[in-house]
């Protein structure tokens, strides 16, 4: 996860939207990656990927560099989103993950169905993000890398909460609000690989 903000955050102006967030190195290695393999299987010509590179390594923003695979993939396979629609299921089930903004508010719910979140390489929009949540008869499951601060004061009503994050005192803080009933939310961390007893 990006812990970095835009000043126009930290200086408590309005927040840019997703799009207009700056891009990162990572950012343009994820889009130079699809439009490499875009070349490879035919979908991009030599010059249509020669002008698209041009492109790439001109962009600012997320928004600009979004717009230069979009005809390539569909819209859950893109390096990276910028679309902060709620996530919805009813009867199945929805993940968010890879590379995605996190807007300050978002809301997410399950009904009957599985809903996972998975924030490892999501770039949050602002330092504290509340997560609005309506879970009846299902699992919302929320990942996030160390250093993440977990709040859940949602009600529950024969439901469960539960976090498995370690607490960070001085990193971004996660506030789960909203209802769970005959469900659950799980909020936790990646596990860490192993460690071998023998050593070579």
């Amino acid at each position: 996860m990006d812990f970095s903000w835009p000043p126009a955050i930290r200086d408590n102006t309005p927040e840019p939207r997703p799009g207009d967030l700056r891009a990162g190195d990572v950012d343009r290695d994820r889009v130079a990656e699809v439009l490499n393999d875009a070349l490879a299987d035919g979908r991009l010509t030599h010059d249509e990927h020669e002008e698209r590179l041009e492109q790439l390594y001109r962009t600012r923003t997320l928004g600009e560099l979004a717009a230069l695979t979009a005809d390539l993939l569909p819209p859950e396979e893109q390096p990276l989103r910028t679309d902060v629609r709620p996530v919805t299921a009813f009867f199945g089930s929805e993940e968010r993950s890879g590379r995605w903004v996190v807007p300050t508010r978002y809301s997410a719910t399950a009904v009957c169905a599985n809903v996972t979140l998975d924030l490892r390489e999501a770039l949050l929009q602002s330092r504290h993000i509340t997560l609005q949540v309506t879970v009846m008869a299902g699992t919302l499951t929320l990942i996030v890398p160390e250093g993440v601060r977990i709040e859940m004061p949602a009600s529950a009503v024969l439901g469960g909460k539960k976090n498995q994050v370690p607490p960070s005192p001085d990193g971004p803080v996660i506030e789960i609000t909203g209802l769970v009933s005959l469900g659950s939310i799980v909020a936790k961390s990646p596990k860490r690989p192993r460690r071998s007893w023998f050593r070579r």
